[in-house]
């Protein structure tokens, strides 16, 4: 499974695809991943906040629903295991990302700058 999994990072992300071993190193690290064929969520919990930590469809099933309904489900398992308030970062560019999470109830609380190899970083959160 993980490496049909770094197959779809690869897809998702081709400048920086992840390993089969990176996905390994999350689940031991306490993260949750959650993955279809078009699609796949990670995140974790830590006491009350939950954060994710990638999220990626494949191109071809992009504007089909599958992101919004991962971080639903990821929403839903942080919301029973205590999470309060969940967060991401987004390039400041990926504007369809943005959009997506903002339509999800996310809303922007910070920036950091030149996080992504020069690129800002923007910080949203949302309480579950």
């Amino acid at each position: 499974m993980l490496d049909e999994l770094a197959n779809l990072h690869r897809a998702c992300f081709p400048n920086k695809p992840w390993s089969a071993a990176d996905f390994a190193d999350l689940k031991k690290s306490g993260c949750d991943i959650i993955a279809s064929q078009n699609g796949f969520i990670v995140w974790r919990v830590i006491a009350d906040e939950a954060e994710i930590i990638t999220i990626g469809v494949h191109p071809d099933a992009r504007r089909s629903g599958i992101a919004s309904a991962m971080l639903t489900l990821a929403e839903s398992d942080a919301k029973k295991r205590g999470a309060q308030k969940i967060f991401l970062e987004v390039a400041e560019n990926n504007h369809s990302a943005r959009a997506m999470y903002a339509q999800n109830g996310y809303s922007q609380i910070g920036v950091r700058p030149k996080y992504y190899d020069g690129i800002d970083a923007i910080l949203m959160a949302k309480n579950l």
